[in-house]
């Protein structure tokens, strides 16, 4: 242990400072959690901060055993409880030994609190994650505030498991179900988070109070608590074999459809969780202990920590950007176009910037059918209680349509979301220019084209930048900002802020044809559609990738983005490299058809091909096996990536890394798309040389 505290010297450590505490009932001890930072940055365990709970716990149980207090109760500094393990803990060379003296560390601090002589509390004021649920679990009773945004464990996410308890005292006090909730299905789904109330009904804390007086209301819970006036009680968890048999097999199906067994730390937590159902508390911690070192020496959690820098660092200062003082302010934004998209972007600009938003189509009907799809999607937000009534009208009052462009005389910015056809965006353009005013920032939400072609010929140029959203709007987080030849440092200043304004990762392009998710994703799409125009079976060409985990199939992402605009964009990209990138005749087929996809689904929802799609296939007779397929289309990923860095269409390979991550789904198991070339050996195969320095990617 004394080797691994020199080897985190700059550890921010959380002190556990005690205070005693009157009550009716007796002496409580309040242990706050505080690592003395400003309330944007959570509370971390390492070496030190634990060791210092741990003495506080200690001098806490002499004081129970010398009868001069009646409790031991742990909250946190505003807005945290805590937010886990310090994760500079499992960087580095830290050995598997060194990793199990860390489990073991953190369990026999936090096991303290439910071992005291007297009752112990958590009173949960703020976001609870990994190690900070977990010590609220080794409390004998919860509280939780209202308005707690984030409880989880979202260990499985990075690649490590809930292994200071989690995996033990969860399911044993709400039931195996739920548990593989909070510790499989939330971290496979984004990382999605539990609020208070919904940790409060899921029987995570026992008690919920309001924000306002959370504190003053929990130790007055305590209190009757320890009185006997308030009596807990809990559901009892179904301890039947069959029970826990039956959930854990439904989050191995979960975990399969998400990652298809390319990352061991789902399908170790649920063994983990299975073996809590008749294990001790001893042969449960120590089966954590053995699981987390495992873990943390294994290169899934490096590739997760990686990812996990890359999205909650470089994503928050874009490389780029210029100085935010250059941006103008956004007071009103339009939209040119009423269809889905447009329709999408509208809602999000109206929701996150609150101001006016004014939709234009070519028609009447148009118009309208956009402004009620707004309409309809705030009246949703108002039904699931994420907006009152009146702030609900208050943005549907700031959403109008209108078939008249001159609508914009008064825009900060305005976007295009009209068909992708460089002729018809110019034309937008240029009558956008005629009466917007000389600030107005020009924004076109292309997924291909060239911006500069769009630009040309208008008496500003500057002014016009790529601003590409990904589909679900509301959902994926990625924008790629594209800076055309002639857009100014106002222009782009502008662009950025207006996406951290709206609560999105924008990452700089350079204007090169399907900039780059979109490129990287239509070169893999068409090794894969090639391999099937050569004769191999369908079945086994959109399952060739199945062993890295990816969100979806070739063939499902095909669907989802739509095969017309898949072959508009292979077109694009094989005008501009017709030499790496093709254009699938029998893609072409299946758009004149207008087939929405390959897939067909029976009634089990297996995939299969319908006769009428079948007819349309012409293939040859050289079939690929399923790792021949997977090798080529990874080749072909590597070559394209290293011509994009040759172009300076990214300036670095975690730009690229942190769009496949944030606009593809690249999984977090895996690091970034870089790294995975460089450890499975294709980067220096191909083009003779590492994306990243040794080392620089597994931290």
């Amino acid at each position: 242990m004394t080797d691994l505290l020199e080897q985190a010297p700059d550890e921010v450590v959380t002190h556990a400072l005690a205070r005693d505490i009157t009550l009716p009932a007796g002496t409580l001890v309040l242990i706050t959690l505080d690592n003395g930072l400003d309330h944007t940055r959570p509370t971390t365990f390492g070496l030190r901060g634990l060791t210092a709970l741990g003495e506080a716990l200690d001098t806490a149980r002499a004081r129970a055993q010398a009868g001069e207090i009646v409790a031991v109760a742990v909250t946190g500094k505003p807005f945290f409880l805590a937010a886990g393990a310090d994760l500079n803990l499992m960087k580095g060379e830290a050995s598997r030994d060194d990793a199990l003296a860390v489990a073991r560390l953190g369990h026999d601090v936090f096991r303290r609190l439910g071992e005291l002589p007297v009752p112990s509390f958590a009173f949960v004021n703020g976001a609870a994650l990994g190690g900070g649920l977990e010590i609220a679990l080794h409390c004998t009773y919860r509280t939780i505030s209202a308005g707690v945004p984030a409880v989880a464990l979202p260990e499985c996410f990075l690649g490590l498991i809930p292994g200071w308890g989690g995996t033990y005292l969860l399911p044993n006090l709400i039931g195996p179900a739920a548990a593989f909730e909070l510790i499989i299905k939330n971290p496979l789904s984004n990382n999605r988070m539990l609020n208070g109330p919904k940790a409060h009904r899921l029987g995570i804390a026992d008690a919920l109070f309001e924000p306002a007086d959370f504190l003053e209301q929990s130790l007055a819970w305590a209190s009757s608590v320890l009185q006997g006036a308030t009596t807990v009680q809990r559901p009892p968890v179904d301890r039947s074999e069959a029970t826990w048999a039956a959930a854990a097999a439904e989050a191995k199906a979960f975990a399969d459809s998400k990652i298809g067994g390319a990352a061991p730390a789902p399908y170790r937590a649920i063994e983990l969780v299975s073996g809590a159902r008749s294990a001790s508390r001893d042969e449960g911690f120590a089966a954590e202990d053995e699981a987390l070192a495992d873990m943390a020496v294994s290169q899934e959690l490096r590739a997760g920590l990686y990812a996990f820098d890359l999205v909650n660092k470089r994503a928050r200062k874009p490389f780029g950007a210029p100085d935010k003082s250059l941006a103008r302010k956004v007071g009103s934004v339009g939209v040119v176009g009423a269809g889905l998209m447009a329709g999408q972007l509208a809602l999000l600009f109206v929701r996150r910037l609150k101001v006016p938003v004014t939709l234009t189509d070519l028609d009447q009907d148009r118009v309208d059918k956009g402004v009620r799809y707004v309409h309809d999607e705030i009246d949703k937000l108002l039904l699931k209680g994420r907006l009152s009534a009146d702030a609900g009208n208050r943005l549907k009052a700031l959403v109008r349509g209108t078939t008249d462009k001159t609508a914009f005389a008064d825009a900060d910015v305005v976007i295009e979301a009209v068909f992708e056809d460089l002729a018809v965006k110019k034309q937008v353009f240029a009558e956008l220019e005629a009466v917007v005013p000389e600030t107005c920032v020009l924004l076109t939400n292309t997924s291909s084209l060239s911006v500069t072609d769009m630009a040309a010929g208008l008496e500003h140029p500057e002014r016009v930048a790529g601003f590409h959203f990904f589909n679900p709007v509301a959902i994926l987080p990625l924008v790629e900002v594209v800076r055309a030849e002639k857009t100014d440092e106002a222009t782009l200043a502008t662009v950025f802020q207006l996406g951290k304004a709206l609560r999105k990762t924008c990452v700089l392009a350079a204007d090169a044809p399907a900039f780059i998710v979109n490129r990287l994703l239509t070169r893999m799409m068409g090794e894969v559609v090639t391999t099937v125009d050569e004769g191999s079976d369908l079945h086994v060409a959109d399952g060739a990738l199945a062993p890295l985990g990816l969100p979806m199939s070739p063939f499902l992402l095909l669907a989802l983005v739509g095969p017309a605009i898949a072959q508009h964009v292979s077109e694009t990209l094989h005008g501009a490299y017709p030499d790496r990138f093709g254009v699938s005749e029998n893609l072409g087929r299946l758009v004149a058809a207008g087939k929405p996809a390959i897939w067909s689904y029976d009634a089990e929802g297996k995939p299969f091909v319908d006769d009428d799609t079948a007819a349309l296939f012409e293939t040859g007779d050289k079939a690929s096996g399923a790792e021949e397929i997977r090798d080529r289309t990874l080749t072909a990923i590597t070559e394209e990536i290293g011509l994009m860095l040759d172009e300076g269409v990214v300036r670095h390979p975690q730009d690229i890394d942190l769009c496949m991550i944030m606009g593809a789904g690249w999984p977090f198991h895996l690091g970034g798309i870089t790294p995975y070339l460089d450890r499975e050996g294709y980067s220096e195969r191909v083009l003779g040389r590492r994306f990243l320095p040794v080392g620089e990617a597994t931290l």
